[in-house]
Order: structure tokens, then C-alpha cells, then sequence
């Protein structure tokens, strides 16, 4: 029976697909206030502005691929039942092959009701573009299927059970800093290992941390070859 391996991956992992990150010295932030870009509100006051600027985010998703640690996790797969459980909001770890992904903070390649945050449709790639006006069936303007800062974060719940259960957690790319994900690693049970790949130092909480200072990429390879030492596969 494989050992259930639980992943949590933040900006980190895509950034050498090329995904713009947020909070890095030249992240998003940096250039778009969150108050304008990422909350109810900022969508209320000028809703032609925030779609613009998930319109942007998705044409630039659609130019970028998958990179080696993307596609590592994919390949962990053969020999663990892998679960990830990510922050990003694209589609990299499915178009790599992941099989179980779990999106904290909403889908880029998705839109939803403004009424409903609960009901999705997917974006064609060849009609990205979300525009004042785009409506669902029943009439009412569609906004980008992403959690914004203020709104609940519907899928902690399903990603809490996947970390109870895992045998072996994982994080990659990810600073810590922004809950409910961060206070994931408080739900790994006792006696479980616990890996961390960031070529930056992290602030864990956790004395028992592995760390792996590394890209995503060349860290899913490091970490590739220590568990197959570490769990005899």
C-alpha cells in the first residue's frame, strides 16, 4: 500500500514557470494595491479594473508551462498517493499531471456568479477575456473564481482531512505568512516527517522541519531522491 504524501505549495512553485509572485521585492503588490485588485469591495467600486487585471493574469497563464518541480510531483505519483493542496491560483500541477489538487484561493482558468461563489464555469483559453456585462444563464455578471482577501475559503476544510491523514507533508514556495494555509502544518499528525523546500529561510515552527534550500524545482528532485532512501521505494 503506498504512503500518502500531502503537499502544500505557494508562489514559490510556479515562479519558475514564470508566474509573477505577490509578495516578493517586485511582486504584484507591489504594483496593484490589494484594496483595488483583490477584495469585494475593490470589485464593486471598478469592476472593469479587476477583471482587467485577472485578464492579464490569465493570458499570462496561458503562455507559461509547467516546470521540473511541477512535473516531479506529477511523477511522485508512481510511488506514493499524492494529495496537493496549493495557494496558486493556476493550473500548473493538473496540466503536469497531478491526479488530487485542491485550490485554496480559487481558479484563474474559472469564473463564478457574483452571487455565488459556490458555482464555477471554466474560461475557454481561446476567449480568456472576462468583461462588465459577461453573464451566467440566470443573468448575473460573472467575476473571476478567485478567494479574495475578506471572503471565506470554502476548501480549508476538505485540505485539513487531507493533512490528518497524510503519512509523509510537504511545503514548497510558500512564506507561512497567509492564513488559513499556513496553520495547515498545526493538523500534521505527530511522527510525521515534515519536508520544506524554499531557496529563502522560512520561519516553520516546528523544530523537526527538513529543510531543503532549493528552487522547486531542483528541490522536488532532492526530495525525490530522499524519500526513495528515506521509505524504500
Amino acid at each position: 500500500m503506498k504512503q500518502r504524501l500531502t503537499i502544500l505549495t505557494g508562489a514559490g512553485m510556479s515562479a519558475e514557470s514564470g508566474i509573477a509572485t505577490f509578495r516578493d521585492s517586485n511582486g504584484l503588490w507591489n504594483n496593484y494595491p490589494v484594496e483595488q485588485v483583490a477584495t469585494p469591495e475593490g470589485f464593486a467600486a471598478n469592476p472593469q479594473l479587476v477583471l482587467d487585471f485577472y485578464n492579464q493574469r490569465r493570458r499570462e497563464l496561458l503562455k507559461v508551462e509547467p516546470n521540473d518541480g511541477h512535473r516531479g510531483l506529477a511523477a511522485l505519483e508512481k510511488d506514493f498517493d499524492v494529495f496537493i493542496v496549493t495557494q496558486n491560483v493556476d493550473n500548473l500541477h493538473e496540466r503536469a499531471g497531478s491526479s488530487h489538487v485542491i485550490h485554496l484561493h480559487g481558479e484563474l482558468m474559472k469564473s463564478c456568479p457574483v452571487n455565488n461563489l459556490q458555482k464555477s464555469y471554466d474560461i475557454p483559453p481561446d476567449k480568456p477575456d472576462l468583461h462588465v456585462g459577461d453573464k451566467d444563464a440566470d443573468g448575473i455578471q460573472l467575476r473571476p473564481f478567485i478567494v479574495w482577501f475578506g471572503e471565506a475559503v470554502p476548501m480549508i476544510e476538505p485540505a485539513i482531512k487531507w493533512v490528518e491523514a497524510c503519512d509523509i507533508f510537504v511545503i514548497i514556495g510558500t512564506s507561512l505568512n497567509v492564513y488559513p494555509a499556513a496553520g495547515l502544518l498545526n493538523y500534521v499528525r505527530d511522527g510525521r516527517p515534515v519536508y520544506l523546500i524554499d531557496p529563502k529561510e522560512v520561519k516553520a515552527y516546528r523544530h523537526d522541519i527538513q529543510v531543503i534550500q532549493a528552487g522547486a524545482s531542483e528541490g522536488v528532485k532532492r526530495l525525490t531522491e530522499m524519500l526513495r532512501v528515506a521509505h524504500h521505494v
